[in-house]
């Protein structure tokens, strides 16, 4: 039996803080915690850290990306790997795998590739189907010729191809035949999530009420809030089903606005990366889908405009921004990176918190929460 000790920890979770403490590890998962001194002595300890007094927080779980460190996660296997590589460097443990809108029968292959990946690869939990079942109008960074309806037909040839490991499907509430794709996806255990979109509150509504539990990256690609229009986001925030993306890189949501949403609904913010080939990797061109974008300044627009096309965030960044700049407590701020996203996932039984039981992903930051090592299902990532 393999284990490893943590001493001398600083333990942040949503359960809270524990200053000086440690932590069991053995075979992939958190045998035991405490505080003071070290466990029992008839417990075996294999190898000792001695942390020193630095954080320990939950690996970071991404709902929503592209890619990173120059590759795109629907580039094939070799480039998902890559992508994950960077990610994980910057203590994102476990990532659902986002596919912008593409044909339909290109992204049937895509999803059969990320469901092989996930077979062999734990860590990876499964994929996004950002589009193409979005508005023409709010299409952001995906390409309007491959927009559509969500045809039965569609839905079903994609669930197929991705053999139970789709888990999230981002759509526009007022497409045709939104209504009953967003019931056969939920009886299939996908989240559905409200984005890409020019429905109003009661459009939303309507879609929380038929089973969405999700607002994809909040503010963007949708209408904001007016005083006598409030929109999808304030459907999201009355409704404590809902849980919000929020892309925290200083350039989608202003954190002002992140403070906001973070105190209307408590334990419902999930910060997500939305990262692309650029995020961990140097300013120039790159491709998302069929785009070209241009990363300049850490900031990822279309080729000849302005728009957003992702991010080029990694969640660490999330996470001091979150503190530093949003204003957040520590312990808050790693909820939305952790126990709030498993639980969108329905893993919360499994990831998101630093429980006896539950998956060894674990975090070390500095004292500028700058990540220093990366455990992920015990075995050491950095």
């Amino acid at each position: 039996m393999s284990s490893t000790l943590l001493t001398h920890a600083h333990r942040v979770d949503a359960d809270g803080e524990v200053p000086d403490g440690w932590l069991l590890v053995e075979d992939g998962r958190i045998a035991a915690t405490g505080t003071g001194g070290t466990p029992d002595g008839h417990v075996r300890i294999g190898e000792v850290l001695d942390l020193g007094g630095a954080l320990v927080v939950p690996g970071f779980v991404d709902l929503h990306g592209h890619g990173g460190g120059g590759a795109s996660y629907d580039d094939g296997p070799e480039a998902a790997r890559a992508a994950l590589a960077a990610h994980r460097a910057h203590g994102t443990t476990r990532a659902v795998l986002s596919l912008v809108a593409r044909p339909v029968e290109e992204l049937a292959r895509t999803l059969r590739m990320v469901a092989a990946l996930a077979g062999e690869d734990p860590l990876v939990l499964g994929s996004h189907l950002e589009g193409p079942w979005l508005s023409p109008e709010r299409h952001g960074a995906h390409e309007v010729r491959h927009l559509r309806a969500p045809l039965a037909e569609d839905v079903d040839a994609l669930l197929d191809a991705a053999a139970g490991t789709l888990r999230q499907v981002t759509l526009a509430p007022e497409l045709p035949g939104a209504a009953a794709a967003v019931d056969r996806l939920v009886r299939a255990g996908v989240r559905v999530a409200v984005g890409h979109t020019e429905t109003d509150a009661a459009g939303a509504a309507a879609a929380f009420d038929a089973g969405a539990t999700l607002l994809t990256h909040a503010f963007n690609a949708m209408p904001g809030i007016h005083h006598r229009a409030p929109g999808p986001v304030v459907a999201a925030l009355r409704d404590p089903r809902v849980t919000l993306e929020v892309v925290l890189d200083g350039h989608h949501v202003d954190p002002a606005l992140v403070a906001v949403l973070a105190a209307a609904a408590p334990g419902r913010l999930a910060l997500v990366s939305d990262a692309m080939a650029g995020a961990g990797a140097p300013d120039g061109g790159y491709r998302l889908g069929g785009l070209d974008v241009l990363v300049r300044g850490g900031v990822a627009t279309l080729v000849g405009g302005t728009t957003i096309a992702g991010s080029t965030l990694t969640l660490d960044t999330a996470l001091r921004l979150a503190v530093t700049e949003v204003g957040l407590d520590l312990a808050t701020a790693v909820t939305a990176l952790t126990a709030t996203p498993a639980r969108v996932l329905g893993l919360d039984d499994r990831l998101g918190r630093l429980r006896p039981g539950l998956a060894a992903d674990l975090v070390v930051l500095g004292p500028a929460l700058a990540v220093e090592g990366v455990w992920a299902d015990g075995r050491r990532l950095r």
